[in-house]
């Protein structure tokens, strides 16, 4: 039995680089034909009109051909379908985008009936374990990419059901850059490498990226969430998940109303710190997906909830952002989210490429009971998948693929193509037919026949955007003032980190206009940081979210009072602190090491599910001071601080001395209490941390609540301290010498 995950061409795809080819001044030879002349490409000449493949002009290159303002986007938009396709097929066989993941298998629990929201089997029936797989990726890097950069990161989930196969393909943000589809390829060409030289690898951090988000203000929700900590979570199993658009649910009553999806980790929401991010990257590229795999080859299965915030049908306009937008999000304050079952990863995938790699996820499938919004982005993501498994998995039978097959029965009258693996034996494959009596037949509903939701739509054909989606900056507002003071800080950092990065200051100035706009204090200071003066306002957009013959008077961005000033669940500062369970401790130790000491934190760490290693000045084994060998598990060459989660020296005078002589010894304690982490030690390791940058801020302050340095050997409050995660008040003393 197989089960599958992820990929989300809707998150932060892969940006292909536009081809930037200079024509030639002068070709050797080379034909007078002017169809000849059509191949060379003048992109660097005066100003051009945006054409099709077909050199039609486009009058709006930023809205979908929609039924009405709020409608459906229309299959005849060609402009998108144009656009899309090649954009789709701009990769192979890599993804476009979330290229680099991780996957599990695993099961999905109902805790009780949905029935009165969802006639969807998995969501009513509490004895079943619907069987998943789940593919956790990052989004803009390749495959060969480090798991620590700056990224959103994709959480995709595979339901195996008895009505077919559902995917929830989401991220670990719940908003994303863009309102309509149309701009998707846009995105992911500017967050690319840049085409000119191919860097940077897997980084925001570059000025094609900043100048498309710079002349995008509705990116500026996204923008917070990705420069804030969320886009630097310790493991896969310390993230949240979101769907991110709204979709709908239908009853058996045919009674439809909108939900939202969410997945909370039952470990806590967690990150890191952006300089131990870096030197993760260089120490062990794989840190995610190593820590993924070990913890469920050791039995420390992660497990999610299922969280839902329904919104009645009556509602839908009953807030000051709309439901349709996805670069908003609905404040848990407004609809709690209502945790319904719970998700747990209990195996690796046995081949990666076999799994891991050829799952293929798509938003349109989907089971009887659950169904779309309009939201521009979802409808054309609708298209977009099953389009780039063409390319990517080669062919339209990428279905028949283990991890992809459905464990519900398959009958239909597809034939052929690419890699089929069926043998049909009917002679027909056609409908309707007598010669198989009718078969295979159509599905009523009450036979568990997909129906769409009959919304009723009566509108123009357009290329517009609706006005609701105008309002840009108070959700982002709301976002970094429900941060902690140490994540503003972090996301002052990160805009400072990103835009000093950029070479052309105007694309910096232009940002700094658009903060402006989000919360002063935050303009400047990163503005202060970059030697810029801060603009007195943000330049007026081009063209944006409006067709090219739009009235000037009529463009966005509108300012509008954020629903709330802030909102807890944005913040991860109250997130779960209570368990140390697969926290990584590495115990620094050396030949003379006192038995009592190193047993007693070890068993107590033991015991609470945390995981211990020991680090010595060589790998081999060390002899205690009970004169017992102990094998190690690294030595400072191959291990270092960012792969753990705590530090603790055991006592035993030799040991300590052994260590106190030992630069990288001293330099691993530095390098953990500069990311914050907690450290240990008992009487005989004060002398140890004397050395280190610790004695700086006065170990007397050392065991108070809040300092996470414990000297001690009292396992209760280093067991705390782990919990806690990390004490970024420490971040004040930023000369630590690591």
């Amino acid at each position: 039995m197989v089960f599958n995950f992820v990929e989300f061409p809707f998150n932060n795809h892969i940006l292909k680089s536009t081809l930037m080819a200079k024509a030639e001044k002068k070709p050797a030879k080379r034909s007078s034909s002017k169809i000849d002349d059509l191949s060379v490409n003048t992109e660097n000449g005066a100003a051009q009109f945006l054409t099709t493949n077909q050199g039609l002009k486009i009058n709006d290159n930023n809205n979908s051909l929609k039924a009405g303002e709020r409608g459906p986007t229309l299959l005849e938009d060609f402009i998108l379908r144009e656009k899309t396709t090649h954009f789709d097929h701009e990769r192979i066989p890599e993804r476009i985008v979330h290229a680099r993941g991780s996957g599990a298998h695993g099961i999905f629990k109902l805790y009780e009936s949905l029935d009165k929201y969802t006639k969807a089997a998995f969501l009513n029936d509490t004895s079943a374990e619907t069987p998943v797989f789940v593919r956790f990726s990052t989004v803009a890097g390749s495959r060969g990419s480090s798991d620590l950069a700056r990224d959103v990161r994709g959480f995709a989930v595979k339901f195996y059901t008895s009505e077919g196969n559902y995917d929830l393909v989401g991220n670990n943000m719940p908003v994303f850059f863009i309102q309509d589809a149309i701009k998707f390829p846009d995105l992911v060409h500017a967050v690319k490498p840049e085409p000119h030289h191919e860097m940077p690898q897997a980084a925001s951090a570059h000025d094609t990226f900043w100048d498309f988000n710079s002349l995008m203000p509705e990116s500026m929700h996204m923008i917070m969430w990705a420069m804030s900590d969320r886009a630097l979570p310790r493991s896969f199993r310390m993230m949240e998940g979101f769907g991110v658009h709204t979709f709908r649910f239908i009853n058996s009553k045919n009674e439809s109303c909108f939900v939202k999806f969410h997945w909370k980790p039952l470990l806590g929401v967690h990150s890191i710190a952006w300089d131990e991010a870096q030197n993760i990257s260089g120490k062990d590229p794989d840190f995610h997906r190593r820590d993924l795999w070990e913890a469920i080859e050791a039995g420390n299965f992660p497990e999610w909830e299922l969280g839902l915030q329904i919104i009645p049908e009556a509602d839908e306009f009953k807030y000051s952002f709309d439901l349709l937008d996805p670069t908003k999000l609905i404040p848990e304050e407004l609809i709690p989210v209502m945790r319904v079952g719970k998700m747990t990863l209990n195996r690796n995938p046995d081949n990666f490429f076999a799994e891991t790699e050829q799952v293929a996820f798509h938003p349109g499938h989907i089971v009887p009971g659950i169904d779309f919004s309009n939201d521009p982005l979802l409808q054309g993501r609708l298209f977009s998948y099953t389009d780039t498994q063409l390319s990517r998995l080669g062919g339209p039978n990428f279905h028949e693929i283990p991890i992809n097959r459905p464990l519900s029965p398959v009958h239909n009258n597809q034939r052929d193509g690419h890699m089929r693996q069926t043998i049909n034996t009917s002679r027909t494959n056609y409908h309707p037919n007598s010669i198989s009596e009718g078969s295979p037949m159509q599905a009523k509903a009450a036979e568990g026949g997909f129906v769409s939701h009959a919304e009723r739509i009566d509108a123009v054909k357009v290329r517009e955007r609706s006005k609701s989606f105008f309002d840009h900056f108070s959700q982002a507002t709301m976002f970094f003032k429900s941060q902690s003071k140490p994540e503003q800080q972090h996301l002052i950092d990160a805009f400072t980190f990103e835009l000093g990065k950029v070479e052309k200051v105007y694309i910096r100035e232009r940002m700094l206009g658009l903060l402006t706009q989000v919360d002063k204090t935050l303009a400047e200071k990163v503005a202060g940081a970059l030697g810029l003066p801060l603009p007195k306002a943000p330049e007026k957009p081009i063209n944006h979210g409006v067709s090219a013959d739009a009235n000037e008077n009529d463009t966005e961005p509108i300012k509008v009072k954020p629903v709330l000033e802030k909102s807890a669940a944005l913040s991860m500062e109250g997130t779960v602190k209570d368990t140390v369970k697969t926290r990584k401790v590495a115990f620094l130790v050396a030949n003379g090491v006192k038995d009592a000491s190193l047993d007693k934190m070890k068993n107590a760490l033991l015991d609470n599910g945390a995981t211990v290693k020991l680090i010595s000045l060589k790998q081999g084994a060390i002899t205690t001071e009970g004169g017992n060998q102990i094998t190690v598990d690294g030595s400072f060459l191959t291990d270092a601080s960012v792969l753990y989660d705590a530090v603790y020296i055991p006592e035993g005078k030799k040991s300590i001395s052994a260590l106190m002589t030992e630069p990288n010894s001293i330099h691993f304690v530095n390098e953990a209490y500069k990311h914050c982490k907690a450290i240990g030690t008992g009487a005989d390791g004060v002398a140890f941390l004397q050395e280190t940058f610790v004695k700086e801020v006065g170990l007397e302050n050392m065991n108070i609540e809040g300092a996470g340095v414990v000297t001690d050997g009292n396992a209760d409050k280093f067991i705390g301290c782990i919990a806690a995660h990390r004490f970024w008040n420490r971040e004040d003393f930023r000369k630590v010498p690591a």
